[in-house]
C-alpha cells in the first residue's frame, strides 16, 4: 500500500492570525519576518504561514534557477494569484529561456472568477504557462503542493487546519514529481487562454 511521505502533523504551533497579505510579502525586505529564498524553509501552520512558503519557495526556485514550477491543488481557490507582486516575480521568471510553469488542477471553471488578474496575465504567458485537468477518477484526490525540478517541495497536507510543509528534501519532491507527473500523463489540457475564441 502507497504512503504519502508527508502526511504528519507540523510541529509548529499556529499563530492564530492571517498575517500579512502576499503582496507584503513580495514587497522590498526591509525588517521582515518572511524566510529570504537562501534561509531555512518555513513552518506552515496557517493560512498566513501556506501564503509565506509559496512566496519562500517560488523565491527559492526562481533564484536557484528551475527550469520547471509546477503548481497542484484541486481548484487554486485559496491561492493568492491575483497578487500582482507574485505576477511580476513570475514574469520575470519566465521571461528567461526555457522555463515553463505547470498546473494540475481538478478543474479550472472558477479561475476566471476567483482569480481575473491571473487569467489575463496568462494570457501573453500561455506558451509557457500550461493547464492540465486531472481525470474525475483522480481530481478528488489531487494534493495541494508546488515543486520545482530540484529539491523543493510545499506541500499542504491539512487544508482545513492550514497544516503543511516546505522543505528542499530531494528524496521527498523526487517522490512528489513522480507522483504528479502519473497524474499528469494521464490529464487533459485545460484553461484555454482565451476562453470561447476570444
Amino acid at each position: 500500500m502507497h504512503r504519502d511521505p508527508f502526511d504528519h502533523p507540523s510541529s509548529a504551533a499556529d499563530s492564530g492570525r492571517d498575517g500579512e497579505p502576499l503582496s507584503a510579502a513580495f514587497a522590498a525586505p526591509a525588517v521582515s519576518r518572511t524566510p529570504a529564498a537562501d534561509e531555512a524553509p518555513p513552518d506552515i501552520a496557517s493560512r498566513a504561514g501556506f501564503r509565506v512558503a509559496l512566496r519562500w519557495g517560488i523565491e527559492h526556485a526562481i533564484t536557484r534557477g528551475a527550469r520547471r514550477i509546477t503548481w497542484v491543488g484541486p481548484d487554486f481557490a485559496a491561492w493568492p494569484l491575483d497578487d500582482a507582486a507574485l505576477l511580476d516575480a513570475l514574469a520575470g521568471w519566465l521571461r528567461r529561456p526555457d522555463r515553463q510553469l505547470v498546473l494540475l488542477a481538478s478543474t479550472f471553471d472558477d479561475m476566471p472568477r476567483r482569480h481575473p488578474r491571473f487569467v489575463a496575465w496568462r494570457r501573453p504567458w500561455a506558451h509557457v504557462v500550461h493547464g492540465w485537468q486531472a481525470p474525475e477518477d483522480l481530481g478528488g484526490e489531487l494534493p495541494t503542493l508546488l515543486h520545482d525540478d530540484g529539491a523543493l517541495l510545499v506541500k499542504l497536507i491539512d487544508p482545513v487546519h492550514w497544516r503543511g510543509r516546505a522543505t528542499l528534501d530531494a528524496r521527498a519532491a523526487r517522490l512528489a514529481r513522480d507522483e504528479v507527473d502519473a497524474v499528469l500523463q494521464r490529464s487533459e489540457r485545460s484553461f484555454a487562454a482565451n476562453p470561447l475564441g476570444l
